[in-house]
């Protein structure tokens, strides 16, 4: 780009951040209430799967049925992410959080005090849909909130260790409550997040002043399209990890996504008020952010789920050790996020951080694929490989989602949030998939090569253990290969030649498409 042609106005590093003129002081105290809401929506992601087998039986689950606990949610989050990014522009950002909150709350306590499986998955689909609407509502006013790029990077930081360590969290806190209290306080815990987190929105959030000569109209079609491929998308993922790629339901399922997301797209560039205007989207480095974000995802759901079957079945961790066991990713998430991109964000590119971040995590995940069916190996290989993990996506998280962020029109901040959740959870359901049947026709295929050496029921259980390490040691090294490709497309595609904040407008050199 010549130095004498105009900036796009989608670069992230091209677009000047609209400043307060005077940064609310209270901001920080108002961080730590939004960071609450962020953590609660991370954690009920996997904090109900430990609890999961209790309340199957507590219930009357049954196994056919047992997955719409995570799906129920997984669907309505996913589908309508982009449609509660929108709400938020249009209501404001604080209300939207609000109103998230509460609805959160009330569909949590109505799931712990769940009398049979439909009211179960019911409260489920509701805490997903209210959600969809706090989730991009708390990340957006973090965005308008912190503009100076100092203080963005300190923020983000924290945002950014919450957003990926809080799945691990999920999983230590989820196997304390169900070990100590009852598979339903998995459920009740959130209200008391949500109440923690509302009473700071009323007292310490204030949202900066919006501009009042932009009242775009919501876009029906759009909601309809987007939120129906989206969800398409996380069903037919997850139907797949559990009844197969050649399920005729998983394929109509992932035909019809991919047909009414392409017709979202054809809409978004025609509607007068598009759901997702497409300059969000479009610029190279921010579209390479919520990318890098979406494969980072996939690579890190499928070493949740590896490791937990590892050390539960394959070990018989009890659910709070397996939660325990996750602590050293967290401690790398936090030293990943706010020790190393926080600090080195406005001194260096992106993607010099966003490359050695996803190679380092990868290390991790090699790491990982060195387990053991007859020793757990915990200090020796899981410690050090989840430190090295999580250092490496504290800093691909943190300088990702800083990035799709930045720069952002105001009016567009909710629904560039909800993209970065929506890389998210579309992640999360692909990567789930995918690495499940990779890993488990690994194992299945090392059964039928091992087969002739069993000559008892002992030798078999045996055989049965190894074949699953065997299988997750493949998923590892494939989720070690997707990190790489996290390093490949931040380098090819993430082209800002200077440190996220340090300068804009043309003296900004930026790759755009």
């Amino acid at each position: 780009m010549s130095t004498s042609e105009k900036p796009s106005s989608g670069s992230p590093a091209s677009e000047k951040p609209t400043l307060a003129a005077e940064p609310d002081p209270r901001r920080w105290k108002a961080l730590v209430f939004i960071c609450i809401a962020q953590l609660m929506v991370v954690l009920d992601g996997t904090v109900v799967q430990i609890a999961l087998p209790d309340a199957k039986v507590d219930l009357g689950i049954s196994t056919a049925n047992q997955q719409w606990v995570i799906t129920a949610y997984a669907l309505a989050f996913g589908g309508l992410l982009l449609f509660g990014g929108r709400i938020a522009d249009l209501w404001g950002r604080r209300r939207a959080l609000m109103v998230g909150l509460v609805g959160f709350a009330l569909a949590s306590a109505l799931g712990g005090a769940a009398l049979n499986q439909s009211m179960l998955f019911g409260a489920r689909a509701l805490q997903g849909a209210f959600g969809a609407l706090l989730a991009p509502a708390a990340l957006s006013l973090l965005t308008v909130m912190f503009t100076a790029p100092k203080e963005r990077a300190k923020a983000f930081g924290i945002f950014g260790a919450i957003a990926g360590g809080g799945a691990a969290v999920g999983l230590l806190l989820g196997g304390l409550l169900t070990q100590v209290l009852d598979w339903r306080w998995t459920m009740y815990i959130n209200v008391v997040f949500a109440a923690i987190a509302l009473f700071g929105a009323i007292v310490e959030i204030k949202e900066p002043p919006r501009a009042t000569d932009h009242t775009p109209g919501l876009d029906i079609l759009g909601v309809i399209l987007g939120g129906s491929g989206l969800a398409l998308v996380v069903y037919g993922f997850s139907r797949a990890a559990e009844e197969g790629w050649g399920d005729t339901g998983t394929v109509i399922c992932l035909i019809a996504a991919v047909v009414l997301l392409v017709a979202f797209v054809a809409w978004q560039a025609r509607s007068p008020h598009p759901l997702l205007p497409l300059r969000v989207v479009a610029n190279r480095a921010r579209g390479g952010a919520y990318l890098s974000v979406a494969l980072a995802v996939v690579a890190m759901f499928g070493s949740f789920l590896f490791l937990t079957l590892y050390m539960q079945v394959v070990h018989h961790y009890s659910p709070l050790s397996a939660g325990v066991a996750f602590l050293p990713m967290v401690g790398g998430m936090l030293v990943g996020s706010t020790q190393i991109a926080a600090r080195l964000i406005t001194r260096v590119p992106p993607r010099y951080l966003l490359v050695p971040g996803a190679l380092l995590a990868a290390c991790g995940m090699l790491l990982l694929s060195q387990i053991s069916a007859e020793s757990t190996r915990y200090w020796t290989v899981i410690f050090p490989a989840l430190f090295l993990l999580g250092m490496g996506m504290g800093t691909v998280f943190m300088t990702s989602i800083n990035l799709a962020t930045y720069g952002v029109e105001p009016r567009d901040a909710g629904v560039a949030s909800a993209m970065v959740n929506t890389s998210q959870q579309v992640g999360g359901a692909i990567g789930t998939a995918l690495l499940n049947t990779i890993a488990a026709t690994a194992a299945a295929s090392y059964v039928t090569s091992h087969m002739a050496s069993v000559r008892g029921p002992a030798d078999a259980q045996s055989l049965q253990a190894e074949a699953m390490v065997h299988g997750q040691s493949i998923g590892f090294y494939v989720a070690a290969a997707i990190l790489v490709g996290v390093a490949l497309v931040a380098g090819l595609l993430i082209d800002v030649k200077r440190p996220i904040g340090e300068a804009h407008g043309a003296e900004t050199e930026t790759a755009l498409a």
